[in-house]
């Protein structure tokens, strides 16, 4: 009779064990879904719980956290209030992307301009070894270009293919505005000219 109740007793400590990391994922999932449907009460209510670190939690199948979901619809009002909340302007998806890369990527200017401002880190790389400088250049988007060099973009800085924004600029032609505003600020920043260099894996 004793077996039998140390066996029950040990089986309801296995379903009581995992609570704890259950209603964690509860949260996890009730917030970034608050997120998406811009529920500000509920978010807010979560966000301002003492010692609270569910603003920077992420999704378990992309690892997108909140601020990824609000700068993807290019939300300035929300992206602001996040980040007000300590929401991490460099955390990285499953993908390697970093808000900034994903402002870049949808020409999202306002937003480049602000998570910078917060402390984006603007040569952050993806794991394709991309920037969100090569993103605007690959989209020819000057005004985001424009953001990412005055913060201090390295325009040489090559992606896993061995090319840079710089290179990818020069594949429009040597008249491209893009690659004039890279031209410019390597000037202003006291860098070299493009260099000849020779692309794929190095050994």
């Amino acid at each position: 009779m004793a077996s039998i109740h140390l066996a029950a007793a040990l089986a309801l400590g296995a379903i009581v064990a995992p609570l704890p990391a259950a209603a964690q994922f509860s949260d996890s999932y009730k917030f970034l879904d608050a997120v998406k449907k811009k529920d500000g009460d509920t978010v807010n209510d979560m966000v301002s719980k003492p010692s609270t670190q569910i603003v920077n939690t992420r999704d378990v199948t992309t690892g997108d956290s909140a601020l990824h979901i609000v700068v993807a619809r290019r939300d300035l009002v929300w992206t602001q209030f996040l980040v007000s909340k300590g929401a991490n302007v460099n955390a990285r998806n499953n993908k390697g992307e970093t808000p900034l890369e994903i402002a870049a990527e949808l020409g999202f200017v306002e937003g480049v301009d602000f998570l910078i401002s917060a402390g984006a880190r603007v040569d952050e790389t993806n794991n394709t070894g991309g920037t969100p400088l090569i993103d605007a250049v690959s989209r020819r988007d000057l005004a985001v270009v424009r953001s990412l060099l005055k913060a201090g973009a390295n325009a040489d800085r090559p992606d896993n293919s061995g090319r840079s924004a710089r290179d990818y600029a020069t594949l429009d032609g040597k008249e491209s505005p893009i690659l004039a505003e890279i031209d410019n600020a390597a000037k202003e920043h006291g860098g070299n000219a493009a260099v000849h260099k020779t692309y794929g894996p190095t050994f």
